[in-house]
């Protein structure tokens, strides 16, 4: 079966389909009762799951909001103008210097060597079509397309992807199968098991988008596994490989700010293969508040909060709610379900406005449903929604994607583009949910009620415009619930910064390190060259074995030696370090932290790092093979600390 040829694809684009404004709540026929006993991993079709508490929920915000004042705000709905659209993502991918300016092509090149043949493929079609959207409007200062990736004539959108394809088909299934074999068997596309309970790969070393063609190349046909109706939501497992497995957190800041962009090309690529549109909302200007706590932007909360506790990453007075509630509200019955009286709601919002900062605030005698619906008001009153004004719609477009892995795989990219205080934000609210679901013999709130509760305060804000087709409000109602589902579900796995991505952040710091001064024609015609080249395995000659010093002067003078071999991990330097702490008379004032009861060392709370070469800070997983990593980063340093959740040694 000949695999089917891409569409043309505009730009980033997601139909505004979000459930953002229901003034109707459609109910469900009689048929449609709750199941009692749904539990929290039913993977019952939503069909056959009560949407009833998500209703409610809705009348409930429709109810608060109309007796809330207006904000004087107004979502932008206005159409935009041809290219525009790929102006932006080019803008948001760190590519719009490609447009206009020749002086930054180096910066450019450090950008786009990175790029796999599918990301390469989906910036290409972008600055194509934004290029002859420009020039039929006739403005001559835009830069020509064919300056930056080739001499000749310039392709159009349908054979460029055509091109793609042609240059993928010879290698891409090969190397990805052997890449993936190499270190835990069976391919990406093979069939998943079979056994019930059994744990599933969910790789994370070659890009989803390759991956995803790659299915598409081999069976003709996309994914499209759904969750079947006896069944329950599937256990994914991430293989570590032999360089472990990277966290959320785990990279420093600098790192970091590298992701976002590389993920947005990545799902961009993804959502090309699997012909979804995309579109990214313009952010609304909303009136500023004149609150301290309530409709005011995560970031200036953090900026007052890191005043009074330096290092803060959540919102306090979040914080605060959920503690509230975890101390006294778990396991009462219906919690989140049952919010508490508008009225009083809205005299504590008036007095945490007031006492919170002043210390003066106090929770004991505070109703836990009451804590609940402030808890729903706050995020529903930020400024921006918590998924974001540009990528709300993204989140409730993964409902879009007929297979559950491939769902899994946007998600976790669009957690990565989030903004750091979102991303912190949305995990803490999350693992409080989880909490919820795992008291649901008490509470009766199951993953599915949890879901459809807290789905309208995440999907509907004032700020963002939405269009909801006739008969489609059941349809997408649903949707916002199952991806909030997936959220709560898998939120280990969609904190996870997948290996391939780490390994374009290590390529972009040794490009940038290196800043070669390359002129135009030494990147004429680069994306097609990457097609051509990228599948070729770089010739590095690794070493058998190495002594290296690791570094630990928060507690010793000296360098650890530690010789290395292809058995030796992370979680043995640290065991070795233990051991050898153990045998010297140390300094006690700097391992206060780190001493159990019976005076011996507790490894778990060091921690080993690797620092510089082509990475700035990486905190490494215990099962990360330190001769692989040594191989791929020979100039970094490795460096023992205390883990940052314990208080600094004196």
């Amino acid at each position: 079966m000949e695999p089917r040829k891409l569409k043309h694809r505009h730009a980033f684009r997601i139909p505004r389909r979000c459930p953002c404004k229901m003034s109707r709540t459609p109910r469900k026929n009689s048929l449609d009762s709750p199941s009692s006993d749904c539990s929290s991993s039913s993977a019952d079709p939503l069909d056959t799951l009560s949407m009833d508490d998500f209703w409610t929920e809705v009348e409930n915000i429709n109810q608060s909001n109309d007796s809330d004042p207006e904000d004087g705000s107004s979502p932008d709905s206005k159409t935009p103008e041809e290219g525009e659209t790929e102006e932006e993502w080019l803008q948001d991918a760190g590519l719009s210097n490609l447009l206009t300016d020749r002086t930054s092509d180096c910066d450019n090149y450090l950008l786009l060597s990175t790029l796999t043949k599918t990301q390469a493929a989906a910036v290409q079609r972008r600055l194509d079509t934004y290029s002859l959207s420009i020039r039929k409007k006739s403005k001559h200062p835009v830069r020509d397309v064919r300056d930056v990736f080739g001499g000749g004539p310039c392709m159009g959108i349908d054979e460029t992807v055509e091109h793609s394809l042609e240059c993928t088909e010879n290698g891409l299934v090969d190397e990805a199968r052997k890449a993936v074999t190499e270190t835990r068997g069976p391919p990406y596309f093979t069939s998943p098991p079979r056994g019930p309970g059994a744990e599933e790969e969910f790789c994370m070393d070659v890009a989803y988008s390759e991956q995803a063609l790659a299915h598409l190349k081999v069976t003709g046909q996309l994914e499209n596994r759904r969750i079947t109706p006896e069944g329950s939501l599937p256990k994914f497992g991430i293989p570590k490989g032999r360089l472990g497995v990277t966290r959320i957190g785990d990279l420093s800041s600098l790192d970091m700010k590298k992701v976002p962009t590389l993920a947005l090309i990545e799902l961009t690529a993804l959502c090309d293969i699997l012909d979804l549109d995309l579109k990214r909302n313009k952010a609304v200007k909303r009136k500023a508040s004149e609150n301290h706590l309530f409709g005011v932007p995560l970031s200036l909360l953090l900026e007052n909060d890191q005043k009074i506790l330096p290092n803060t990453q959540v919102p306090l007075i979040l914080q605060k709610m959920l503690t509230c509630l975890e101390k006294k509200g778990l396991e009462n019955e219906g919690i989140l379900r049952i919010s508490g009286s508008q009225t009083r709601i809205k005299g504590l919002q008036q007095k945490l406005e007031s006492h919170f900062y002043a210390g003066l605030f106090s929770w004991e005698d505070v109703h836990q449903n009451d804590v609940v619906g402030l808890l729903k008001k706050f995020i529903r009153e930020l400024p921006a929604p918590l998924l974001t004004t540009e990528y709300l719609s993204a989140f409730a477009a993964v409902q879009d994607i007929p297979d559950l892995r491939q769902r899994l795989q946007a998600l976790n990219l669009l957690i990565l583009i989030l903004p750091e205080s979102n991303r912190n934000t949305l995990k803490v609210l999350l693992e409080f949910l989880r909490k919820v679901v795992a008291q649901e013999k008490k509470n009766k709130m199951n993953l599915w009620n949890v879901s459809t509760v807290m789905a309208p305060n995440l999907f509907m804000h004032r700020g963002v415009s939405s269009k909801i087709p006739e008969g489609k409000e059941k349809q997408l109602a649903e949707g916002a619930a199952d991806v909030v589902r997936l959220m709560i579900h898998y939120q280990d796995l969609l904190w996870t910064i997948s290996s391939f991505l780490v390994a374009q952040v290590r390529k972009l710091n040794e490009s940038s390190a290196r800043r070669y001064q390359f002129c135009d024609r030494r990147i004429k015609n680069l994306l097609r060259k990457i097609h051509t080249d990228k599948d070729r395995p770089e010739k590095k000659q690794a070493e058998p074995s190495k002594t290296v010093k690791i570094q630990a002067s928060l507690f010793l003078k000296d360098t650890l030696e530690v010789p290395l071999n292809n058995g030796i991990r992370a979680a043995d330097v640290l065991s070795m370090f233990q051991k050898y702490l153990c045998q010297r008379s140390c300094n006690l004032v700097n391992m206060v932290g780190l001493l159990k009861f019976n005076g011996s060392i507790d490894s778990p709370n060091l921690l080993l790092y690797e620092v510089g070469g082509n990475i700035s800070e990486h905190c490494l997983d215990p099962d990360t093979y330190l001769l692989d990593l040594y191989n791929i980063n020979p100039t970094g340093e490795w460096i023992i600390k205390q883990s940052p959740s314990l208080p600094p040694v004196l």
